[in-house]
């Protein structure tokens, strides 16, 4: 068989790294604790490297093998995790959150030993030892620590590395001064490295420190979660793992092959060959006969479930989790792929378990899926996924408000409980997806639920004008996710593994697959409309159109029945918003119809073109439906709700509550207005993104059919003059017209919008105010709001005063499990 560029990558990088370990088969009891010399007080454990535990004094000495004459003592792969978490969604330092995995190269140096960090993105694979060793010597090595080198007896090199393990190597200060938070530091009289924790094994060693950060300006996160509120202590899992065995075969990345990938730079690769090369991440299945189309493995990927997690939480976790075992044996593996509870006394960060974490946290949060690879190969060593505890209640809290809390435990298709079980199952096939290699597909949703790698929307139906949540969730994979696994794991018997797998992604698009990811999806200014995040179907404005009137369904009949029995009445306003909003989404998916361009990732030689503009006709559909969202009758909270939204409590502050409720009006009185105007920016923010704002420009150029920045500008503005039914729309109108008026202010002033659009914005906006003092107004308000607006408009430095200074625009509760949809 020919070898491929990507299994010469492997033979070398595993030639130049490899590592000879002996030990002990399993972690057995502490050796008896030696009576002199280096090792007096302590106790040796005996695994990948032997260590000398010394309980009494705190040290913990690591024993390696002699220097060769270039100084180097041993290469293992260092990773770091935490034990403990901050408890704080935003900020991100979770319970079992994994670090990436570095080589660290361990180096005498005289009297030091120096703990280093190779950097084995530059390299020359195929190089000569001088082009190698050049490519080596030209990018920057990073030492994380010096310590002292004792020499043993026997002839080992030991070196104490609790004050190494102490450090803040995982960068626990970085995360907490830029997460919101300010002033943190690593605070070294109260960290220290904990002997008792040490933990040895064949492969691995694992240690870990008590880590304690201090502020004197702690943000509103820490103040919420810490007992004193100044300093936060962190338990850090420090793992030195042993280099992967020989053999692996990376894949080549492909574009449309829907994995993460690991960047290298080779600069041994032939003229006209791309120095920069990407290998697809992946765990490593070896099969048993290579030659047969269904083959047994030599390591099955296992996935443990927490038994943390609760029932029915964890039987609904293993069987999502589960899912993949399909899609792995369409591929051609027989029981390669299997999901266990996590039995008693199994550490879950040891490198060798696949763990799928429940996390609690104080507010609800993303979940997550990592994977720990080999930095030179793509290789992954361990899956690690992130569930926070908290996503299952907003669930249930949201479909609570739509279908009632007295339906909650009652079983059948509108029982919420059950319906966040269907999500939940999703959800765990959803990270462990990730935890397996594979990318975001959120052009799932427009192909009948093709992916569980998409964020799926409940499918909310209405029956006999009530709410349905019988459809909610699909169960089990999609076409996309079978497709991807087989791309991603599947080998041919013969041939050139790599030319195989793109013939797989040709195919895939022959029929049509779609696969659109995270950079052309997640912000609302993307300009492909088959990637988009917890949206549904395969028209998204006739789905937007639907879901407007599921959304005035559930507003209709919202109240207290959205309550358990005792439970406060000023709950409902937290129960609200996400009712209230319930369109949103849909919304940001019909808006990148605007602008938008269906666009495919693409490699030469398809002979596709990779864009196209969204059709004309398609663009207006798409504006008349989200200007239809924008009718002073749908931000109008029914008067009947207002009073019942009202309600006060004289309980303390819940900070997630704080956070997800829409502004008040003074204590516990709701203002409707503030929701209608939530609601209106929400289109807004969708229709007048600045990047939207620049391809309409630049489309209306080329085709003069196509909408433009200026169509966009009048059609808004005239909501400001139009006719309202009732009287008491007329102050929603108003409110809404503030928002249009200072959000086009705002998207004029974007530096992203682009010149051609902000000029249009601009004049729209001052025709407008031009033309107030000549209307006739047949109520005294509107002459008095659109006459002070008017003059705004008119005031240039007032009006970008009150744009740069952030007060034209307006908090939207979050829907996304964390904060603002931009993390």
């Amino acid at each position: 068989m020919r070898r491929t560029l990507a299994q010469g990558l492997g033979s070398l990088a595993f030639g130049l790294a490899a590592l000879s370990v002996s030990g002990a088969a399993l972690a057995g009891p502490a050796a008896p604790a030696s009576a002199a010399g280096p090792y007096a007080g302590t106790e040796k454990r005996d695994g990948l490297f032997p260590v000398h535990v010394d309980k009494a004094a705190g040290r913990i000495l690591l024993s390696l093998p002699a220097a060769g004459s270039d100084g180097v003592v041993a290469r293992v792969l260092y990773a770091t995790a935490l034990r403990t978490g901050l408890g704080s969604a935003p900020i991100g330092l979770d319970r079992a959150q994994p670090g990436p995995a570095r080589i660290l190269l361990i180096r005498r140096l005289g009297k030091k030993v120096a703990f280093e960090l190779e950097n084995p993105r530059f390299r020359a694979t195929g190089g000569t030892p001088a082009e190698q060793a050049a490519a080596a010597d030209a990018f920057a090595t990073s030492v994380l620590w010096l310590g002292d080198a004792l020499d043993a007896p026997d002839g080992r090199l030991l070196v104490d590395i609790a004050p190494f393990l102490a450090r803040d190597t995982r960068n626990v200060t970085g995360q907490l001064n830029t997460s919101g938070e300010k002033g943190w530091r690593l605070v070294d009289s109260l960290s220290a490295a904990d002997p008792q924790a040490v933990r040895t094994f064949p492969q691995n060693l694992e240690f870990e420190a008590r880590q304690t950060y201090v502020s004197d300006t702690p943000g509103p996160e820490v103040r919420n979660i810490a007992p004193d509120s100044r300093q936060v202590t962190l338990v850090v899992r420090h793992s030195f793992i042993a280099l992967p065995e020989g053999g692996y075969v990376p894949r080549r990345f492909d574009p449309r092959g829907g994995s993460f990938s690991t960047q290298i730079l080779d600069f041994s690769a032939p003229l006209g060959r791309q120095i920069v090369q990407n290998l697809a991440n992946r765990f490593r299945l070896e099969r048993l006969d290579p030659q047969a189309p269904q083959s047994r493995v030599r390591k099955p990927i296992v996935f443990y479930i927490d038994n943390a997690a609760p029932e029915p939480i964890r039987t609904a976790l293993l069987e999502g989790a589960s899912w993949w075992k399909a899609a792995f044996e369409a591929a051609g593996f027989i029981d390669a792929y299997r999901v266990e509870i996590l039995p008693d006394g199994v550490d879950p960060l040891d490198i060798r378990y696949n763990v799928v974490n429940w996390v609690n946290r104080a507010t609800r949060g993303w979940s997550y899926g990592y994977a720990i690879t080999d930095p030179r190969t793509g290789e992954i060593l361990k899956g690690t996924v992130l569930l926070g505890s908290l996503r299952v209640r907003q669930d249930i809290l949201i479909y609570e408000g739509l279908v009632g809390a007295d339906k909650t435990g009652r079983g059948g298709p509108n029982d919420p409980a059950k319906v966040a079980l269907d999500r939940i199952r999703q959800l765990a096939a959803h990270e462990v997806g990730h935890a397996l290699g594979l990318l975001h597909n959120f052009a799932g949703s427009t192909q009948d639920r093709a992916s569980v790698m998409d964020y799926p929307a409940p499918r909310i139906g209405l029956k006999d004008g009530v709410p349905d949540l019988s459809d909610a969730y699909g169960a089990g994979l999609g076409r996309w996710d079978r497709h991807a696994i087989d791309w991603l794991y599947g080998d041919p018997a013969a041939g050139d593994p790599d030319l195989a797998a793109r013939a797989k992604a040709d195919r895939a698009r022959r029929e049509g697959l779609r696969f659109v990811s995270d950079e052309n999806a997640r912000s609302v200014s993307t300009s492909q409309p088959w990637g988009s995040l917890w949206d549904d179907g395969a028209d998204p404005v006739a789905e937007l159109d639907r879901t407007v009137q599921v959304r005035a369904a559930a507003v209709a009949r919202f109240g207290p029945a959205a309550l358990a029995p005792g439970e406060p009445l000023a709950d409902l306003r937290r129960k609200f918003v996400p009712i209230w909003l319930l369109h949103r989404y849909q919304v940001e998916a019909a808006a990148k119809l605007l602008g938008g361009l269906y666009s495919q990732y693409a490699v030469s030689g398809e002979g596709r073109d990779a864009a196209a503009p969204v059709p004309p006709a398609e663009q207006g559909r798409a504006l008349e439906s989200l200007l239809a969202t924008l009718a002073p009758a749908r931000l109008e909270v029914p008067a009947g709700l207002v009073p019942q939204l009202s309600a006060g409590t004289p309980a303390d502050d819940d900070r997630q509550t704080e956070i997800e409720i829409m502004p008040m009006a003074g204590a516990a009185a709701f203002d409707p207005l503030s929701a209608a105007q939530v609601a209106a920016q929400v289109t807004l923010d969708a229709l007048l993104a600045p990047e939207r704002l620049a391809r309409l420009a630049d489309q209306h150029r080329s085709n003069l059919a196509s909408p433009g920045p200026d169509l966009i500008a009048r059609r808004l503005l005239a909501l400001l003059d139009g006719p309202v039914v009732e009287p008491r729309l007329g102050a929603i109108r108003r409110a809404l017209g503030t928002r249009i008026v200072l959000s086009l202010a705002r998207a004029a002033a974007a530096p992203a919008s682009g010149d051609e659009a902000a000029a249009v914005l601009q004049q729209a906006l001052q025709d407008w105010a031009d033309a107030q003092p000549r209307r006739r107004f047949a109520d005294p308000a509107d002459r008095a709001w659109a006459l002070s607006t008017a003059r705004l408009v008119q005031d240039r430095e007032g009006l970008m005063a009150m744009v740069t200074g952030g007060k034209a625009g307006l908090a939207v509760p979050p829907g996304m499990p964390i904060g603002d949809d931009a993390d």
